[in-house]
Order: structure tokens, then C-alpha cells, then sequence
């Protein structure tokens, strides 16, 4: 069976982890799935929306900690060359949730862990069962965070707090992440399935490329000038205004109704 099962419904790709047996583990085959299809949803016109789940109960435990037993008798320099190359595997995956034109929303129960985290930061909208709990863990097992979690979590909760997030690998609640502002939503247990879908399929009926447009303007912001901002703000609308959508908003407002999206 696929490491990462795929499903598009409604307008919405759902990808789902598929390693309950392992926690959702980050294996080498799961990564290299999770870029193709985030690959295939970036140029597929009717996919909308895209959700990350895990199967299971769980969301991610982060990477294959068991498989690192066959590097511990290597030689040092070549565990760092192993290694280095092993985390720059897992950029693309970055940059395509990063540069995606459509909203991902992560969907988290139990354990979202490591790179688990990192990817759950990733995604442009959090939803999480109120069950589910947050560890960045690295230091667990002597290593430093991957996967963009120190790029997000200081942009996120403030230096100080990432600080403490990293160095001490503390458990916290998904209500502790929702008051730090690392997730969204914090749903009652049993009803998370459900409101995801619900969310999944509001944001896959939506204005696509105003949904694309706006989400690369408050990440670029982060790293811009106010000049260059207000530049990429006037390109961006005008692309916006170039679509079927901002037609559409603009005559059912008028008309004092809801619009009808198509995502073009």
C-alpha cells in the first residue's frame, strides 16, 4: 500500500500520511511521494484546495528515528555528509507548500512531532483536534530542528518562545499552539474529520487566484521592504481584477448576493 494516499473530492486534494504503523514517520518514499503530488496539485486546475492529514491516529511523529540505528556505526564525516544530504531531500517539499497558488490546510491529531511540526508550520492553515499535542523533540535525540521550523516558529511565536520550543523539546497542548498562534482551530475530539472537511470545501469554492495572490503577499511581506510591498500589492490586484472571479464578486455584490467562484 502507498505511503501517502491521494484523493481529490470536491475540489480538494486530500494527502494522507499512510505509516500508522510508524506514527506517520517521515520515511524516504513518503517524501519523495509527498513532492510528487504536490507537484501534480500545483498545475491540476481542479484542485482548489489542498489538505494534509495523517492516517491513523496520528498527524507526523516526524522523521524514521528507527532507521537512523544503521548510521550510528558510521564514521563521523560520513554521517554528516549522509545526513546533510538527507535534509535537503526534504527542501523541495518546502518550497512547493511555500510557492503552492492554493491554500493548505493541515488537519492534526495525536502526535505532530519534529519535522511534523515543521510541516503542520508549512501549511497556510492549522486545524487541530483538541487532543492532539506539539513537540519539536530535535534535541531528544542531540539534533537541530529541519524542514523550515526555525525559519516559521520565531516569525510565528518571537524568538524567546522558539527558543524554548527547540532547545527544551517540551509536549504542548493543541490549545497551547492556538494561543502561541502556530494553528488555527482547535475542534472537540471526534468532530476534527468533519470540520476539515467543511473548512476544505469553503476555501475549495473560493476565489483561487486571490486565495494564491494573498498568500504569497503575507509571506514575501516578512522579508520585503514597504515599498516593495505596496508594488507587489498593485501587481497582485491588478491579477486579480484579470480573473473570471473578480468579475464575478464584483456583480454579486452589487446584486446582493453570494458569489459563485469557479477558481479562474
Amino acid at each position: 500500500m502507498s505511503v501517502l494516499l491521494y484523493q481529490v473530492e470536491n475540489g480538494v486534494a486530500y494527502l494522507t500520511m499512510n505509516r500508522p504503523e510508524a506514527r506517520n514517520a517521515l520515511s524516504t518514499e513518503m517524501r519523495g511521494q509527498l513532492r510528487e503530488r504536490l507537484e501534480q496539485v500545483s498545475s491540476d486546475d481542479e484542485v482548489r484546495c489542498v489538505v494534509l492529514q495523517g492516517a491513523g491516529e496520528h498527524f507526523m511523529a516526524g522523521g524514521d528515528v528507527k532507521s537512523f540505528m544503521e548510521f550510528t556505526e558510521m564514521p563521523k564525516e560520513a554521517r554528516r555528509v549522509r545526513f546533510t544530504n538527507r535534509i535537503h531531500d526534504l527542501h523541495p517539499i518546502m518550497y512547493l507548500m511555500r510557492n503552492l497558488k492554493k491554500p493548505i490546510l493541515a488537519s492534526v491529531q495525536g502526535a505532530a512531532a519534529g519535522a511534523g511540526v515543521s510541516i503542520a508550520l508549512c501549511c497556510d492553515l492549522v486545524m487541530a483536534s483538541e487532543k492532539a499535542f506539539f513537540t519539536l523533540a530535535y534535541t531528544g535525540i542531540g539534533g537541530s530542528p529541519d524542514g523550515s521550523g526555525t525559519y516559521q516558529l520565531p516569525r510565528i511565536v518571537g524568538v524567546k518562545k522558539a527558543m524554548e520550543i527547540a532547545l527544551l523539546g517540551d509536549r504542548f497542548s493543541a490549545q497551547e499552539a492556538a494561543d502561541m498562534g502556530m494553528i488555527n482551530w482547535v475542534v472537540p475530539e471526534g468532530t476534527l474529520e468533519e470540520r476539515t472537511r467543511a473548512m476544505a470545501e469553503r476555501l475549495a469554492k473560493g476565489p483561487t487566484r486571490a486565495y494564491g495572490n494573498t498568500k504569497r503577499l503575507i509571506l514575501q511581506s516578512l522579508n520585503t521592504s514597504l515599498e516593495a510591498q505596496l508594488q507587489a500589492e498593485a501587481e497582485f490586484f491588478g491579477d486579480c481584477a484579470a480573473s473570471d472571479d473578480w468579475v464575478e464578486g464584483v456583480r454579486a455584490f452589487n446584486e446582493k448576493r453570494k458569489p459563485r467562484f469557479t477558481g479562474k
